[in-house]
């Protein structure tokens, strides 16, 4: 009985110990899988028809990783939530961007990365359990998606009905237009029209052509009359520079004119006046009464017979 005892307590401890075994390795291989591989989110503000769970994701046309989960953001359900699985070593920088593209027109669609400047640091922070977010920007067919919508709300708004509206009423002057100079009168008239033009044009040409033979007139003359004023100025600054020096030579004495001349010539002035008042009243008397003034007595009376 104890050898018995003994032979299944052996057995159960091999069992648990290769039990244990197997776990380890398989947690050791997790461990070393989920070491090569790191995981991202890309969020999507577009359908993602045709994408599915295991799909590739290429780096610059280069495979990188799968996808890993797709699911609709649990926040926002317009936006769709994919769970990547790239390379440890795939270059995922901050400026790193994802979009959806497609191997030609029958081929699957796939999430293509591009981007990433060699200077820009790592998306994925190897302390940080947080899964990063990688950028997401539009597809070609949401681009092509969303230029056709603008294309299609301009035109909608260019046809609109006050617009045809605009456009039949112009169409209705134009045609009532035309019928008014479809008559002979009217005709005439237009005739007349083209022909006031034609010489009202006729007379601007000769107008200009006049006005052109005037300015190469001009403009041959020009240069005689340039160094005509050229000679003009010279002499003038010549002159200038003359009576500089003069006055230079002569500063002396304009200052002593200056300062004495003048001081004398105020009462110069002054003696001057009173002696043209002098004159002036000399004049009068003699005018009144010469005799009286020269003989400084009554003149004598005319001798009348008796």
């Amino acid at each position: 009985m104890e050898t018995k005892a003994n032979y299944a307590l052996i057995g159960a401890f091999t069992i648990a110990v290769a039990i244990f075994g197997l776990l380890f390795a398989l947690w050791a291989a997790k461990y070393s899988a989920d070491k090569s591989f790191q995981a991202y989110y890309v969020i999507f503000n577009e359908p993602v028809t045709g994408l599915s769970e295991g799909g590739q994701v290429q780096y610059n046309g280069i495979s990188v990783g799968t996808i890993e989960e797709l699911s609709l953001d649990p926040r926002d359900p317009r936006q769709v939530r994919a769970r990547l699985k790239l390379d440890a070593g795939a270059p995922v920088k901050i400026d790193t961007s994802a979009r959806l593209s497609q191997a030609g027109i029958t081929g699957s669609p796939f999430i293509q990365l591009t981007g990433g400047s060699p200077n820009a640091r790592r998306l994925a922070q190897p302390d940080s359990d947080k899964i990063p977010v990688i950028q997401t920007e539009p597809s070609a067919l949401q681009n092509i998606a969303d230029t056709a919508t603008k294309l299609v709300q301009r035109v909608d708004k260019l046809l609109s009905d006050e617009n045809i509206r605009h456009i039949e009423h112009t169409l209705t002057n134009i045609e009532n237009m035309t019928e008014a100079f479809g008559g002979d009168g009217q005709h005439q008239q237009l005739r007349a029209l083209i022909d006031n033009a034609h010489k009202a044009t006729n007379q601007l040409n000769d107008t200009l052509k006049t006005t052109d033979n005037a300015v190469a007139q001009f403009d041959s003359e020009l240069p005689g009359l340039l160094r005509k004023l050229d000679s003009t100025l010279n002499r003038l600054d010549s002159a200038a520079g003359g009576a500089d020096a003069i006055v230079n030579e002569n500063r002396a004495a304009i200052q002593s004119f200056a300062n004495d001349g003048l001081a004398q010539l105020g009462p110069t002035l002054g003696e001057l006046r009173a002696l043209i008042r002098d004159l002036r009243r000399v004049t009068d008397r003699l005018d009144g009464s010469p005799a009286r003034y020269l003989l400084g007595r009554d003149a004598p009376k005319e001798f009348e017979p008796e």
